[in-house]
């Protein structure tokens, strides 16, 4: 199980440096708010780890997903990660296969994370379950699950361990990795230990529990001891 941690500027990247993959992203944009590309940039130059970029929640808009995922990638992302913020197997396959060709026709080497939402019935978008075949047979790397609604509810809050459990399985039997995150606290850990995904992504556990403040090298530190 590897940790991701997004810090939202160069400045708390470098107190992030200690995790597995350092995650740009910009909260105030949103779940999965997308970054600038310069700051993208800047933070790959600041570590040898994997970098990824989230791009953005996405409404049904499969050119706009697929040139803002091919921006990311250029500016120096290994992990593209989009996030879809609307209902539709059909239109997710499209945007899907969108987002992977812009990425792979030029960057084959990047991975694609395609990401629904735990609190999919609140936000009326696509199931976890549901978009498991589709990301896999559009040719997506990673399936993740995240809070859509940032208002401190946790995944746990709409998804128990058998849920997460049987996400992070339907994943691997589809040749996919998982990636779960949304309100994660230290306290989670254990249980996602048992669950087993491949990545879990944080920011608000390593703010002091609250994603608005600053990234905190120590509780980075702390997070990485535990999972490791």
């Amino acid at each position: 199980m590897q940790l991701l941690v997004s810090p939202a500027s160069i400045e708390e990247a470098k107190m992030a440096l200690a995790a597995d993959i350092v995650d740009v992203k910009r909260p105030e944009e949103g779940s999965l708010g997308a970054s600038f590309p310069w700051i993208i940039r800047a933070i790959k130059d600041l570590t040898h780890k994997p970098v990824s970029a989230a791009i953005g929640d996405f409404d049904y808009k499969p050119g706009g997903a697929a040139l803002t995922a091919l921006g990311a990638a250029a500016a120096g992302a290994d992990y593209i990660k989009i996030g879809l913020m609307f209902d539709g197997k059909e239109e997710a396959r499209e945007l899907i296969k969108a987002v992977v060709r812009a990425v792979k026709d030029t960057y084959p080497e990047k991975t694609v994370v395609i990401a629904a939402y735990s609190d999919w019935k609140r936000l009326e978008t696509l199931s976890p379950f549901d978009l498991v075949p589709i990301a896999a047979d559009a040719g997506a790397d990673v399936s993740m699950v995240d809070t859509g609604i940032k208002d401190g509810k946790s995944t746990f809050e709409f998804m128990n361990e058998a849920d997460l459990t049987r996400f992070t399985i339907m994943n691997r039997e589809h040749g996919m990795k998982t990636a779960l995150a949304g309100s994660l606290k230290f306290e989670d850990l254990d249980t996602l230990k048992r669950i087993n995904p491949d990545i879990i992504g944080v920011r608000g556990m390593v703010c002091g529990g609250d994603r608005r403040s600053t990234v905190r090298e120590e509780l980075v530190m702390k997070a990485v001891s535990m999972v490791h």
